[in-house]
């Protein structure tokens, strides 16, 4: 070894200290970019709720309809008119929904104020162990139906929309410009799929990144697709199941609560217990007794355990298993941002997240803050190879 060759390896260890300073440096300026963004996005996703909550819903809507495209453009159906089908028959979709839901509703939001004292006489017996409990339900109840019929009369004399073309009509304009706005995202996206995703793939400047490109589009698709797809019909079985059972013990209206079953079960955790609460205040309406009146909302209990720990489990599998916390993140966050229809995408977009992390790799922000050199492990490994190499050499 030459007397130089020290002098020149200090020098490439402090050129190497420094290299690596910059790197942690330029890293924690991201890192701080990127949570104040990650802070911002919320209440830009907020403010812009008529423009992005449309979107992402035409979005997500349409991804999952790219398996009906793709098999009708199999059978040498146009694009155009591939995806013109598509859109109708979710616009058929969500009419048949529609009418079987939000008109039989109306109809029990406008017969609670006549059903309140047969309420107070189902929960007597309740209201005796708990005396104090009498006057504020009887103050509550009384606001809850006075409420609406002293500051919007009006709404209460209307009758409810019974078609998507009556909901179109009655709508606000800006309602009825995001509706219009949604289906013209729906069509376009289904219509130009085949040619976006082609674009996407062999845009690529290398072979390795077409082929990962076209991998996550196809997971993407697939992932949310068999989601969606195989919890509605899940959705809708258990719906006609709890309907059925309601009309067996005379429920008035079944298949409207069966619908609203099936609606709220999209939303894991809260939705079977909203719709389970929904089902004891129609059971109160509708029996004079407090046993029979608690029936509907434990067969939708019954109904929800045998699906939730049994069937869903069984059918969805371990591939779209998702972490319980991460769906409670992400129902707090979407509903939080918007609502009732946030907490109905949360888990779509989960997957849809998932799906893009786990192709284009995580943020390791744990290792960035406890473990030194994570973010420069490749300068790393290559002093160490050197070190190696000059033990052998010498």
């Amino acid at each position: 070894m030459t007397p130089t060759e020290p002098i020149l390896d200090t020098q490439a260890e402090e050129n190497l200290g420094d290299g690596q300073k910059r790197d942690r440096l330029m890293a924690s300026l991201v890192l701080f970019a990127g949570a104040g963004l990650l802070l911002a996005l919320p209440f830009a996703l907020q403010a812009g709720s008529a423009f992005f909550l449309p979107l992402t819903m035409a979005i997500v809507i349409a991804i999952a309809l790219v398996p009906l495209l793709e098999w009708l453009e199999q059978h040498r159906v146009p694009a155009p008119v591939a995806a013109f089908t598509c859109v109708l028959l979710f616009l058929v979709a969500a009419n048949v929904a529609l009418a079987s839901i939000v008109v039989p509703a109306w109809q029990w939001v406008r017969d609670l104020p006549a059903k309140i004292p047969q309420i107070q006489a189902n929960l007597k017996p309740l209201f005796d162990f708990y005396a104090n409990l009498d006057q504020f339900m009887d103050k509550t109840l009384m606001n809850f139906a006075n409420e609406p019929m002293r500051q919007q009369p009006e709404v209460m004399a209307t009758t409810p929309p019974r078609s998507l073309l009556d909901l179109f009509a009655t709508s606000a304009p800006s309602a009825l410009i995001e509706m219009f706005f949604a289906i013209l995202v729906i069509y376009f996206f289904l219509s130009g799929w085949t040619r976006l995703r082609r674009n996407a793939i062999t845009s690529r400047s290398s072979f390795g990144g077409a082929m990962a490109t076209a991998r996550v589009i196809q997971d993407v698709v697939d992932d949310t697709s068999a989601y969606l797809g195989t919890i509605t019909v899940i959705n809708l079985t258990l719906g006609l199941i709890v309907a059925g059972a309601l009309w067996m013990i005379g429920m008035p209206t079944p298949l409207m609560w069966g619908g609203i079953v099936a609606l709220l079960n999209y939303i894991p955790y809260f939705g079977p217990v909203l719709a389970a609460l929904l089902l004891a205040m129609g059971g109160l309406m509708t029996f004079p007794d407090l046993f029979w009146a608690l029936i509907p909302a434990g067969i939708m209990i019954g109904a929800h355990l045998i699906e939730a720990n049994v069937v869903t489990p069984l059918i969805v599998g371990h591939r779209l298993t998702i972490s319980p916390i991460l769906i409670l993140i992400s129902l707090s966050f979407w509903g939080w941002i918007w609502g009732t229809v946030g907490a109905l995408l949360a888990v779509p977009l989960l997957i849809i997240v998932q799906t893009v992390l786990k192709a284009a790799g995580k943020p390791d922000i744990a290792g960035f803050l406890f473990e030194h050199g994570t973010l420069v492990g490749d300068q790393n490994e290559a002093r160490t190879q050197r070190w190696q190499s000059r033990d052998q050499s010498g």
